[in-house]
């Protein structure tokens, strides 16, 4: 029953007004969040992998997330790939994403203390639907107790089966990275599908809608082995809001060479998420789980969605002070 609530409601995100994916760890993933945030590192390389399941209490084929991407500065210039894939629900509508993305970090002072990030983010995406698996309202029958027959003309008239559309997208960036500073505060504005591609299966004239995300958030260092980080983000696009507030901590053991981290994130009318992880020489490992705290909960009885990511910096050699980024 479920999984025939959630059908209509891929299909009408093909045909109206769609939701983009998105993560419950959203920063881990830099270059999801902010093409500015590409080459943002202190280090000559970064690899970084994140999988994400959910929706496995209320339906029998659970949501998946796929993300991988690489980016490398060089000097004031950075450069990064991304590749994304994204499937929801019994018809298998998947969205396939492969993005170019490069970045232009400067200073604003002497010191080069405050800093200032431009990047922009451009690529093809692929969505599909094997609407065959799929089941409509006439094809439902009363015989035999009642049941969906698919042999029964859906009446559904698909146009295709896959799309292909562009996609752009920009951000900027402005963080403060001194070093040993109490506060190293950032705050960063981006903005997605700014083609306003055509996306439909019904040969529609259905244009894909922006989306915005705002963050800011601080680094707190509060002794020399332990520190916070409070963060916001507000996401935006067309008639759907999103608000979401999280705390992050870090505590470094000397003896081992090993940061201990952990957090809470609360998505506003929609999600409680427990993270904990760490980050050894120049691997960083995290993984969070959603607690659903929507009007959904008493289906799903509170069982949200799983959340892993991986992410490797190469650096030739390690410095005296770790640079203060937006994401350690």
């Amino acid at each position: 029953m479920y999984r025939l609530l959630l059908i209509p409601v891929i299909l009408y995100s093909l045909s109206v007004k769609a939701q983009d994916a998105h993560l419950s760890m959203y920063d881990a993933a830099p270059l999801f969040l902010n093409p500015a945030m590409t080459g943002v590192v202190d280090a000559d390389f970064r690899i970084h992998a994140q999988y994400r399941t959910q929706w496995k209490s209320v339906n029998f084929k659970p949501y998946t997330s796929y993300l991988l991407s690489y980016d490398m500065p060089i000097k004031k210039w950075s450069f990064g790939v991304q590749l994304n894939n994204f499937r929801a629900g019994y018809g298998n509508f998947n969205v396939l994403q492969g993005l170019l993305s490069t970045s232009y970090n400067t200073g604003l002072d002497k010191k080069k203390n405050h800093m200032l990030s431009f990047g922009v983010q451009a690529g093809l995406v692929q969505k599909s639907v094997e609407y065959q698996l799929l089941s409509f309202n006439n094809q439902y029958t009363l015989t035999d107790g009642g049941h969906f027959d698919q042999s029964i003309v859906s009446g559904e008239n698909f146009d295709r089966q896959t799309i292909y559309i562009p996609s752009v997208n920009a951000g900027i960036l402005y963080y403060y990275a001194k070093q040993n500073a109490r506060l190293n505060p950032f705050a960063g504005i981006s903005a997605f599908n700014l083609l306003h591609s055509k996306e439909s299966l019904y040969g529609l004239d259905n244009r894909l809608p922006l989306r915005f995300y705002v963050h800011v958030g601080t680094r707190i260092n509060i002794t020399e082995t332990f520190y916070l980080i409070p963060k916001v983000l507000i996401m935006q696009q067309k008639k759907f809001h999103e608000q979401t507030y999280a705390l992050e901590a870090g505590y470094y053991m000397k003896n081992s060479n090993f940061y201990l981290l952990g957090g809470v994130i609360f998505r506003a009318k929609d999600a409680l998420i427990a993270t904990i992880g760490g980050k050894l020489d120049r691997f960083t490992l995290k993984v969070g789980y959603d607690i659903n705290v929507s009007t959904l909960s008493t289906v799903s009885t509170g069982r949200g969605g799983f959340e892993i990511s991986l992410t490797y910096v190469h650096k030739k050699r390690e410095n005296q002070y770790e640079k203060i980024c937006p994401r350690l």
